[in-house]
Formats: C-alpha cells, structure tokens, sequence
C-alpha cells in the first residue's frame, strides 16, 4: 500500500513527538472545515438516494447526473477494471494511486513526462490526469484539455481528468462537460480537500450516465454513509461559505509562497491548497522540520516537498521560525 500525506500516527512514532505537540502541513486540504451538522436519524437509518445530495451535486458541479463515490479514490480503483486492458497513459510525476490501479486491472501503463503527454496520446487507450497536477500543482488549461479528449475520441479512447483540488479555481473545470458535450471524458471530484472534509470520505463521478451506472453497479448499495451525505449536502449547497474559503485560500497560498520564497524555496501553487517546492535538500529539510514537531510530505523523484496551508497565525509563524532556523544552519 501506497504512503500518502497526513500519517501523523506514523510521523510521532518515528520522531518521538506526541501526536498533539504536531504541525501537520503534509496533506492538501483546506485548514478550516465546513461546519456541518449532522442529525441523530443519520446515525440511525441507512442512507437514501434523493436526500438533497444529488440536487445539490448537480447545482455545484453543473453536471447531469453526478454519481456520489466513498471518495474518488473508489473510482480510482475500479475504473480501469470497467475497460479491457489496453495503454493507459499517465503523467509522471502525479499522484501514485493512479498507475497501480491501471497495473491491477491488466492495462500496460507508460508514464510520460508532462510536456511529452499529447504526443503519447496518440497511442493511449486511456489517458488519465490530475488537474490541478498532484504533486507540482501544475495546471492544464480546460481548452487543452478538449482537444486532448477529441484526439482520443478519434480513435475511441478516454480521457479521465481528476480536479481533486480543482474546487477553487472553478473556471478551468471540465465536470459539467464530463460524458455530455464530451462523452469519452470522466471528471473525478473530492469534497475532502477544498471542504476541509477528507474524512466524510465523499467523492463524486461525472461521466456518460452508462458508464456511471456500471460503477455503481460495482460499488453495490450504501456506497456513501448517511452523515458524510448529510455533510457533502450541506458544503455542496452553501455558496457564501464557499466564497469565503476561496477568498482566505487565495490569501494563505499567496502567503505561504512568499514565505518558501524568502526562506530560498520557490515554489508552485497547487490549486491554491498547497505549494510544491523542488529542492536538492527535500529530505533534509523534510526531517529538520519533523525533528521540529512540523509534518511536510517529501517527494523522492525528483526531489520536493509539498507545503499545506498553516491555520492560524501561530502555526504561522512556527513555520517561519523554523524554516529561519534552517537557512541559517
């Protein structure tokens, strides 16, 4: 299994920190939550369809018929099982559930710089992408993007785009798009980062409504548990809140790179809920800020770190102290 950012448990362990003495920054999602409210019957009664959920999801993603997933990591997993094997083109670096579940279900994967991706297409079955790019935060504009799924089309290949972190920069997202105007394109969506809510666990499939009935079909009955419905209802539904997570997102990701910058990391915004920073000395840093009781995530290939927004002004300036102590070192 695959490590991820957020293994604090893991992190207090290794260093001897106690679990509440940590700064978690390892991880893309938002600092500050939606504040859901959650009632006693959804603790009580299996979940059902047209709770408000679905009205919701089709309101914000302006999609058809968006179909709710335990996480888009589910879809993950069992879309490459969904088509017969054949060349499934991903991006490298990006994120590393994408090319084992590819592997699982007999497809031969390639890996392909970013720059090289469009010309590797021409022979893809299957070609799939974050957008934003976790981890460097690189961003593929949406007219791109179009033209890569007709150039798949035209030979009846797919094209599955992942805006996990695509929630605040809303205009370069393809989710209304995804199996209608462009019936070969599947856009994965994810409530856990820009939501702050990664443990409701709720992520959603926009597709061809045939190829959504088949995952679903996969997935069986009560795929999303009733609370963490009621919570992706209530996000999804509330516009102002969502404008101000935008609003204090765009400031802290403006911050945050101003602060690598003036510590000699220049870096990368990843969709406004991390930053990206390449550096030779990514694992040294990465193990100076852990001795230090602060959990950055290290990307070995190539060599980098990726930063997640601090929360309040004191983890604000523990960050700065820390990183002032290691440029002085």
């Amino acid at each position: 299994m695959l490590e991820h950012g957020g293994r604090l448990r893991d992190a207090a362990r290794h260093w001897d920190i106690p679990l509440a003495d940590w700064l978690d920054l390892s991880t893309g999602i938002a600092p500050w939550l939606y504040p859901v409210v959650i009632s006693d019957a959804a603790w009580q009664r299996l979940p059902e369809d047209n709770d408000g959920l679905e009205a919701a999801a089709i309101r914000y993603y302006g999609h058809p018929a968006p179909l709710p997933l335990p996480g888009s990591q589910a879809a993950i997993l069992w879309l490459p099982r969904l088509f017969s094997p054949g060349i499934a083109v991903l991006p490298a670096p990006t994120y590393g559930e994408y090319a084992p579940a590819w592997h699982a279900a007999g497809h031969a994967v390639r890996e392909v710089a970013a720059a090289d991706l469009d010309g590797a297409a021409a022979e893809a079955d299957v070609v799939m992408l974050a957008n934003p790019n976790n981890p460097t935060g690189v961003q593929r504009e949406a007219v791109d993007l179009r033209a890569l799924a007709a150039k798949l089309a035209a030979r009846g290949g797919w094209l599955v785009v992942d805006e996990a972190f695509a929630d605040a920069a809303e205009d370069n997202t393809l989710a209304a798009e995804a199996g209608t105007t462009l019936p070969n394109l599947m856009v994965l969506r994810s409530l856990g980062k820009f939501f702050g809510l990664a443990g409701a666990r709720v992520g959603f499939l926009c597709a061809a409504p045939a190829l959504s009935a088949r995952l679903a079909e996969s997935l069986g009955p009560w795929t999303v548990a009733h609370p963490s419905r009621q919570a992706a209802a209530q996000a999804l539904a509330d516009t102002a809140w969502q404008a101000v997570q935008r609003q204090r997102l765009a400031a802290a990701s403006q911050r945050l790179g101003e602060l690598l910058a003036q510590h000699g990391l220049p870096s990368v915004d990843g969709g406004l809920l991390f930053r990206y920073a390449p550096t030779p000395r990514a694992a040294a840093l990465r193990d100076f800020l852990a001795r230090r009781g602060i959990l950055v995530r290290l990307f070995a290939t190539p060599a980098a770190l990726r930063v997640g927004l601090p929360a309040n002004d004191a983890d604000w300036q523990r960050l700065d102290a820390a990183l002032t102590e290691w440029s002085r070192s």
